[in-house]
């Protein structure tokens, strides 16, 4: 049985939900509740030292960190698209998983967590750091239908949680024409998921 400890508002713990449906896995989720803190009791802490969502187990195995749980559950329940086998192509995936542990968790997801939950963060270095991100993706979108290539993969689903809702941080998508196409192919994918909104930020992406 695969359990996803959870926060429906968060990001991290939306990309292994995504991962997880668009795999067609039985799962079911626990929310953790951030807002008490239940994520820093010792039950919890058991799971991931760290005290973070999302933790995942399936059986006997707990996982944490949200890139390290979709490589495995690429590997292990999904085919050689998600996670390619070959040097290069997995080569062209995992500077995505880079940036998302990066730039769009220093600037969208950032910028969204000042408003969402609160946080103490440089809101507007967080929103600068998020358009020089799109600038560049922008470009590669155009020329791909996909991150790392013309067939989604875990960069994709590492990548999408977060600047899909970053107008929730006041980042707009506006002026980023390929980056809201790919957002509609990755929602139109067979077994998607979406994200919790919330009313925060920005009225319209």
């Amino acid at each position: 049985m695969i359990t996803l400890y959870r926060h429906p508002l968060s990001g991290h713990s939306h990309r292994v939900e995504l991962m997880l449906s668009l795999l067609k896995l039985n799962f079911k989720t626990v929310d953790v509740d951030l807002m008490k803190g239940a994520q820093k009791q010792p039950e919890f802490v058991s799971k991931n030292p760290f005290g973070q969502v999302p933790v995942l187990e399936d059986d006997d195995i707990t996982l944490w960190d949200s890139n390290a749980i979709i490589i495995y559950l690429a590997r292990k329940y999904g085919n050689d698209s998600w996670l390619p086998e070959n040097p290069l192509d997995e080569a062209k995936v995992m500077p995505w998983l880079a940036i998302a542990a990066g730039k769009i968790a220093f600037g969208p997801a950032a910028a969204r967590l000042v408003n969402v939950f609160g946080a103490g963060l440089d809101h507007k270095n967080a929103i600068n750091i998020s358009l020089d991100l799109f600038s560049v993706m922008d470009p590669v979108l155009t020329d791909t239908r996909f991150l790392a290539g013309n067939i989604p993969t875990i960069a994709d689903v590492a990548a999408y949680s977060y600047i899909a809702h970053a107008p929730e941080g006041d980042v707009s998508l506006k002026g980023f024409p390929a980056i809201e196409s790919w957002l509609t192919r990755i929602e139109a994918l067979d077994g998607f998921v979406p994200m919790q909104a919330t009313s925060v930020g920005l009225k319209a992406a």
